[in-house]
C-alpha cells in the first residue's frame, strides 16, 4: 500500500492546508495618534508625502479605505504590499503599518547572501518616521490632555 502524498492535508479545506508564501521582509508596527481616522486619512492621502516617506518605492493604491486606512502594491527595490490600517481607539486611532515584500530581482538562492535583517530594519525605520510625521502633523495644535477635535 502506497501513501497518498498528493495532499498532505487530505480532508481539510484548501484555506487550511495550502502552503502560504512567507515574505523575506515583514514589518508590522503601530503608533497611537490622538486624532480621528478621517483627519489621519487626509494626511495619508497625499502622494507627495508618500514620495517623502518612501522615496525609492512606487506605490499604487489598491484599496482606499477612507478613515480606516489604505493599501498599496509596492514596486522598486522591493516588491509586495503595504498597508496602513487606522483602528479607532479611545480618542484617536492606532496607526498600524504593515509591509510584506521581497527584494526585487533577486532569485530565491540569492536571498541567503542578502542582509535581510538590515533591509527589514531600514523599512521599519521608514515606517516609524512616517508614523511620527503623521502624528506630529495632526497633533501639532492639540493642547496636552485635551481631546482631539475633528478637522
Amino acid at each position: 500500500m502506497t501513501a497518498d502524498t498528493s495532499r498532505v492535508c487530505r480532508g481539510q479545506p484548501p484555506a487550511v492546508c495550502e502552503a502560504r508564501t512567507v515574505n523575506s521582509i515583514q514589518v508590522a508596527d503601530e503608533t497611537f495618534v490622538a486624532a480621528d481616522g478621517a483627519t489621519v486619512a487626509a494626511v495619508l492621502a497625499d502622494p507627495a508625502r508618500w514620495r517623502r516617506w518612501w522615496p525609492d518605492l512606487l506605490l499604487e493604491v489598491v484599496d482606499d479605505r477612507g478613515p480606516l486606512g489604505v493599501r498599496w502594491t509596492v514596486a522598486g527595490p522591493v516588491t509586495g504590499t503595504m498597508e496602513i490600517w487606522l483602528q479607532p481607539v479611545l480618542d484617536g486611532v492606532k496607526l498600524h503599518y504593515f509591509l510584506h515584500a521581497e527584494p526585487a530581482g533577486v532569485a530565491a538562492w540569492q536571498l541567503a547572501k542578502l542582509n535581510l535583517t538590515k533591509l527589514t530594519h531600514q523599512r521599519r525605520v521608514a515606517g516609524r518616521r512616517m508614523a511620527f510625521d503623521v502624528k506630529a502633523e495632526v497633533e501639532r495644535n492639540r493642547p496636552v490632555g485635551v481631546a482631539p477635535q475633528p478637522r
